[in-house]
């Protein structure tokens, strides 16, 4: 008879609840939920829960926060509740003596078709690129960052109009269904894990996700239009692209969260702004235009372009360089 799986799942962002759901949904044991510490946030600088304390308090279930992994009480408790599966979604990179501490293994679900995208933004990456294939990936942790061997691959279609966010929901989804796949092929014994250098040999360059940050995301409106669509749809809705503008000697910052491409010649400056003052702004670049669709001005909320353009006159402003 094969020994009943007995789960500790490590998890904070939303991205980790649909998996940690669909396991409870199959009945398996999840024994116990290890997730971030509780942060203050708002004004009031309340306790925040993460996405996964939140849905775990729900289901009644025992949850753990180290401030430290590497701590010896919190590795106690790992080995009291007795796991002989780990499964890590969306959370920090574990100490050996955590992750090898399950007889069967701790395995990690990445948003990407691995050895592609390595790091802590994949998908952001994947859509900057242009790239028109991502998927998610199931892998047995070892020493080295998103480098274990892959015990399975789904891929999803990225789409023209795709951002971060649209592709983020439906990987959301395939990882969950892979998560369940994945323990139940551990559970019967059915998979043959591969190295990641399998795949290289087979062609695929792998390339980079590093973390994204603040200054990452200021457009260069010297790329063509093809990259600045791209890179604006692969930092939406977060982090978001931004540049900034310049008005009566006061430079003021806008973020980019919708935008359409539209490649043609014309002779007008890059970064040089065009609008009808009623329906329609675009900002040229080397080889057409990005129609801005939505944005947002420091200080201000969200707003689509046609009400943007009523309250404040592009007319009267430029692109700072």
């Amino acid at each position: 008879m094969a020994e009943k799986i007995r789960i500790v799942f490590f998890g904070t962002a939303e991205f980790a609840v649909a998996s940690l759901h669909i396991l409870l949904e199959n009945k398996y044991d999840v024994a116990a939920i290890v997730t971030a510490p509780d942060k203050p946030a708002g004004r009031g600088l309340e306790m925040k829960f993460s996405p996964v304390k939140e849905y775990a308090l729900k289901r009644n279930m025992r949850v753990l926060q180290p401030e430290n992994l590497k701590n010896d009480e919190f590795l106690s408790q790992i080995k009291d509740i007795r796991p002989n599966l780990g499964i890590v979604v969306a959370f920090r990179k574990l100490p050996k003596e955590i992750w090898s501490f399950p007889s069967f293994g701790t395995f990690n679900l990445h948003a990407s078709l691995l050895p592609q995208y390595r790091g802590a933004a994949p998908i952001n990456w994947a859509i900057i690129n242009g790239e028109k294939e991502s998927g998610v990936t199931t892998f047995f942790l070892n020493e080295e960052i998103d480098m274990g061997k892959i015990i399975f691959r789904a891929k999803e279609i990225i789409y023209e109009d795709d951002t971060t966010g649209t592709l983020y929901e439906r990987l959301m989804k395939d990882g969950a269904d892979l998560t369940l796949k994945t323990v139940r092929a551990i559970e019967s014994g059915n998979y043959t894990p591969q190295e990641q250098g399998d795949f290289i040999k087979m062609g695929e360059k792998p390339k980079p996700a590093p973390k994204i940050f603040k200054e990452d995301c200021k457009i260069d409106w010297k790329k063509n239009t093809e990259e600045l669509y791209n890179f604006i749809r692969g930092l939406a809705p977060y982090p978001t692209a931004w540049t900034e503008l310049i008005r009566e000697q006061e430079v003021i910052s806008l973020k980019i969260f919708k935008s359409k491409k539209e490649i043609v010649k014309h002779n007008f400056s890059v970064a040089s702004i065009h609008s009808d003052g009623k329906t329609y702004a675009k900002i040229a670049s080397k080889d057409g235009f990005i129609h801005l669709q939505e944005i947002q001005l420091a200080g201000k909320r969200k707003m689509e372009i046609e009400e943007f353009i009523r309250g404040f006159s592009l007319s009267q402003s430029c692109i700072k360089q």
